[in-house]
């Protein structure tokens, strides 16, 4: 018998050292994703740790949990405003793209690795969906960025996949283990879950907003407790009823990010940490799981899947999905390149193991190669794509300010940062000058390395960078005035005109 003890000391011991990866990882130019498996492998069975763990139903367990957790963070961190115009984008490739891609990955497996058709669909469909969080830790590291749409569209992509992905590795399950049924008896089940997940999804969200806003806790540490109970809720109760638990709580997250509610950034950070200690928990477990003596022989057969998967099936069904938008070839290839395989492939992977599918373990352990094949070839050369494709576009410095705003009412002003381009027509101006809507209160500018508090009569430069405090609903008339070259500012008459310009007038700035 291990000691609780001895359990705890290895568990920190493994925290601490996927933390300290993660930080190597960005010197390295690898994913964090590949480190943490790493770290799995070498504290298993077979590794120098001698960890024995070959338990598929914790794994997966915890794999879901996990998955739930993140997805929610997830859903909690976009911006609405940010994908809204990549929406349908984003929706052909979560759904056509990942069917593309599992109906390829099919087609391959069966015609050259002497899989029926039906076990190479469930390999398609369990190495279908993305890691978006993989890709973007490499750009960072490499202090590169995506141009335009790129990056929200990614983050779109890989936090809605993760659905269609689950539902059709179920889906195949379904028509291993029962011969009676037959592949149109997957359309009512998709339909049902897609539609419970998306309705039970979108009500847990705003109910979430209002009772986190109504309940008025006498302490403020019940809050993360209530979120959190509320993304099991999410989960659990959607999935009880038949629908997708994972696309539930990533619109719940969604909902919920979008909305104003009390005590929204520190639960924010709650939830960032939360998705961070559930990676290295799924990683570490996912390591554990897999014994690399088993992996040998598949060497061969995961090499070839996963140069095809690369090269093949996720550029066509990129290419056809995207077919009738307006993004350009360079584009299209740049996010079929960017289509990296995470943690979610190998928790899925887990699935045929406990049912009891046929050649379950050979799927495993094809996966779990395909998987690090992946992270290697292509997490480590996305900015060379990048620059070769004229994608990249520099990370752009956000200034730290010395303040921080965490509503503890609910109020519809928000703290925005807006930095002025060196083609607005604002430069020059006094902030009284600028016509700000009514209200907007400019609170500390940074300029180069300082940071100062303006007055009414302070003149904006290019370069600069403006913390204000506006409604939610003026934002983007804000950002038209300070960012357009023609300054594109909605006309005002002209007493309010002659009162905003007013010295006695300090509704814009931090001070007389």
């Amino acid at each position: 018998m291990v000691s609780a003890e001895n359990i705890l000391i290895w568990v920190a011991i493994l925290m601490l050292l996927s933390i300290f990866a993660s930080k190597a990882s960005g010197r390295l130019g690898v994913p964090t994703l590949l480190l943490f498996l790493l770290l799995g492998m070498l504290a298993g069975s077979e590794g120098p740790g001698g960890i024995y763990f070959d338990n598929p139903w914790v794994a997966q367990s915890l794999g879901v949990l996990a998955l739930s957790l993140i997805l929610f963070s997830g859903g909690l961190d976009t911006d609405w405003d940010m994908v809204r115009p990549v929406f349908w984008k984003g929706f052909a490739l979560s759904t056509l793209g990942v069917v593309g891609t599992a109906l390829l990955v099919g087609w391959f497996a069966s015609n050259f690795l002497g899989f029926s058709f039906l076990e190479g669909l469930l390999l398609g469909a369990i190495v279908s969906s993305t890691d978006a969080a993989a890709v973007f830790s490499v750009l960072r590291s490499k202090k590169v960025s995506l141009k335009g749409h790129l990056r929200p569209l990614l983050e779109l992509e890989s936090g809605s996949n993760d659905p269609m992905a689950v539902f059709l590795t179920l889906g195949f399950i379904h028509l291993h283990t029962r011969p009676e049924a037959f592949l149109p008896d997957l359309i009512p089940m998709f339909l049902l879950q897609m539609a419970l997940g998306a309705a039970l999804g979108f009500g847990i969200g705003r109910g979430a907003v209002f009772l986190v806003n109504w309940l008025r806790l006498e302490y403020d540490g019940l809050y993360p407790v209530l979120t959190l109970a509320l993304v099991l809720l999410a989960y659990a109760a959607t999935a009880s009823l038949g629908g997708n638990g994972f696309l539930a709580v990533y619109l719940a997250g969604l909902v919920m990010g979008n909305k104003n509610f009390i005590h929204k950034k520190s639960l924010m950070r709650f939830h960032d940490g939360l998705a961070w200690l559930m990676q290295i928990a799924m990683f570490l477990t996912m390591g554990l799981l897999v014994f690399p003596s088993r992996l040998l022989p598949v060497l061969g057969s995961s090499l070839l899947v996963s140069l095809f998967l690369m090269f093949v099936a996720r550029p066509a069904s990129v290419l056809a999905a995207l077919s009738v938008t307006s993004m350009n070839f360079r584009e299209r290839i740049m996010v079929s390149w960017v289509g990296l395989r995470g943690a979610v492939p190998i928790i899925l992977a887990t699935f045929p193991l406990l049912a009891g599918v046929p050649k379950a373990e050979l799927l495993f352990n094809l996966v779990f190669f395909i998987v690090l094949t992946s992270v290697l070839i292509q997490g480590t050369s996305i900015p060379l794509v990048a620059r070769w494709l004229k994608a990249d576009a520099p990370i752009p410095v956000k200034p730290q300010f010395p303040l921080e705003f965490g509503p503890t009412c609910n109020l519809k002003n928000e703290l925005v940062e807006i930095t002025i381009p060196a083609h607005s027509s604002s430069r020059g101006k006094q902030i009284v000058e600028l016509n700000l809507p009514e209200g907007t209160l400019v609170i500390l500018i940074s300029r180069a390395d300082d940071c100062f508090s303006p007055g009414g009569g302070t003149v904006v430069e290019a370069g600069d960078t403006l913390l204000m405090f506006a409604d939610r609903k003026d934002v983007s008339r804000i950002r038209s005035i300070l960012e357009s070259p023609s300054g594109a500012a909605l006309p005002r008459d002209s007493e309010e005109s002659d009162r905003r310009k007013s010295p006695s007038s300090n509704l814009q700035s931090g001070g007389g």
